[in-house]
């Protein structure tokens, strides 16, 4: 007999189903596992057994196969110990086949039977959804599972509360969905003292998730304005909100089965990998630009990174996805974020100051900030310089204004955008606006059109840095509240477009 139960695989941020079919046939007893598993996976076979022990069930003295379908895919995690379990159990007539069959389950057993949690519950209930089936997962995984509502998720604790759920002994009740998780933002944009360019310059990038480089000497609140940029973003929507906990979860960071609707903020070190940064490594998991999608990538010191880790930025940074390829694998991952950079003007940072930078100056600078290829400068919307804060202005009370504030207009500014690209496939904010797209959402007049040119020439824009100017100001005529833009926002969107570097 062949018994057939069901699983996923991950595939990137996407759960493919899986069949484990099961046969117990004559022969030299024995405890297969084919269809390309991994070693976590084959090690399942010696779990499976320990289970089964505790649960006063012995193996049969036969040939026990079990074929991982499709056998193309790669098979990695030990959540496919649940699913063994149970094929090999309906193969033995102790569950009905006919019920495991609509069922999707994943797990990891522990050897006295025990299921312990595993990544990836939330897609592998959007999985089980598309196909019509209930899901059974660990007892921590499901209040996270429950988020999808299409889906009758049931959480057993222990491999014997499965059994006895299958086998109609003792049903298990519906798990309902975790709390919506909660978290409050303590940092506020009043805390900074002075900045008053740069504090513009972050709800411009904030209100149409423009990429913002900030240059300036240590101890300029380069990073205090960036930590304080979720604070003035929207709260995600709850497609975002989505979108971002199965990053979460196939990760297995999204804890207590809470999902957040506060933007995500990440802050790689320099030191960070390539595979640490935009996903890979032996089972390609989510870097920290996937863990950032529709939040925050917030990188400081960024000529202290490795070159070819800030390139690779590259990518998603115009697509908004990432794509990974190994010898067996082609993962794409969804990377739309907003990127914040942070650089000292010199390995120093002192080259301002004539009585203390070093004896390389000014040509320190350029060498500095040179580590910045040309192609990922140009990717930076809003490039701006922030200065030093002199000791006396610490000393004065703050006037700055709160991020509640600033996070009204923004929200304002998102809202128009919203409306303006509410039938547009793809396109949420006016960064993602492109070709006839950006041309309908930034009509020039005849003065805007003479002061772009001049300033192209100037500046030496490339297309790429045109068209990126003419989003920026886009942003600032909404938060303007202006139909159109003016000469005033593009004149203030040049003002953010400071040669910084040399390019290759």
């Amino acid at each position: 007999m062949v018994a057939i139960a069901y699983t996923v695989a991950f595939d990137g941020v996407e759960a493919r189903l899986v069949e484990v079919q099961c046969s117990v046939s004559p022969g030299l007893p024995g405890f297969g596992i084919v269809g390309l598993p991994d070693k976590s996976v084959s090690e399942a076979r010696e779990r499976v057994k320990a289970a089964f022990g505790a649960l006063s069930i012995a193996m049969p003295s036969r040939r026990v196969t079990v074929n991982l379908s499709p056998a193309y895919l790669p098979k990695e995690g030990s959540h496919f110990d649940l699913p063994i379990a149970l094929a090999v159990l309906a193969a033995l007539e102790i569950i009905p086949a006919e019920t495991l069959e609509r069922v999707v389950a994943l797990g990891e057993l522990a050897l006295d039977g025990r299921l312990s949690p595993v990544a990836g519950a939330l897609p592998a209930a959007m999985a089980a959804a598309e196909d019509n089936r209930a899901l059974l997962v660990p007892q921590p995984c499901g209040a996270e599972a429950a988020w999808v509502g299409a889906v009758p998720v049931f959480a057993p604790r222990t491999l014997r509360e499965a059994v006895d759920h299958l086998t109609d002994r003792a049903p298990l009740i519906r798990t309902a969905p975790g709390e919506l998780a909660r978290t409050v933002q303590e940092a506020d944009l009043a805390e900074v003292r002075g900045q008053e360019r740069a504090r513009r310059a972050l709800e411009i990038a904030a209100a149409g998730r423009h990429h913002l480089l900030m240059v300036g000497p240590p101890g300029a609140s380069k990073s205090m304005l960036a930590t304080r940029l979720p604070g003035i973003l929207p709260p995600l929507s709850p497609q975002e909100a989505l979108e971002t906990s199965i990053i979460q979860s196939v990760a297995g960071l999204l804890a207590g089965g809470g999902i957040s609707r506060m933007v995500p903020f990440c802050q790689p070190h320099h030191t960070a990998s390539m595979a640490a940064m935009v996903g890979g490594g032996r089972n390609a998991r989510p870097g920290q630009a996937s863990l950032a999608h529709n939040g925050v990538l917030f990188l400081d010191e960024l000529p202290e990174f490795e070159r070819r880790v800030i390139d690779a930025l590259r990518e998603p940074v115009e697509t908004g996805e990432i794509h990974v390829s190994r010898a067996n694998a082609h993962i794409r991952y969804p990377a739309r974020f907003l990127l914040v950079a942070a650089a000292n003007p010199c390995r120093c940072g002192e080259i301002a100051d004539a009585a203390r930078a070093c004896s390389k100056a000014p040509r320190c600078g350029s060498d500095y900030l040179g580590r910045i290829s040309g192609p990922m400068m140009d990717r930076f919307d809003l490039r701006i310089e922030v200065p030093q804060v002199s000791i006396e202005d610490l000393g004065l009370p703050a006037t700055g204004e709160s991020s509640a504030s600033v996070a009204e207009r923004v929200a304002a500014a998102r809202d128009r955008q919203s409306q303006r690209f509410a039938d547009h496939p793809t396109a949420r904010v006016n960064a993602d606006a492109s070709g006839r797209l950006l041309e309908e959402i930034a009509p020039l007049d005849s003065e805007c059109r003479s002061l772009l040119a001049l300033a192209a020439d100037r500046l030496g824009l490339t297309p790429r840095g045109y068209h990126r100017i003419l989003r920026s100001a886009r942003t600032v005529a909404d938060l303007d509240e202006a139909p159109n833009i003016r000469q005033p926002h593009l004149a203030e969107a040049l003002s953010y477009r400071l040669p910084f570097g040399r390019p290759d």
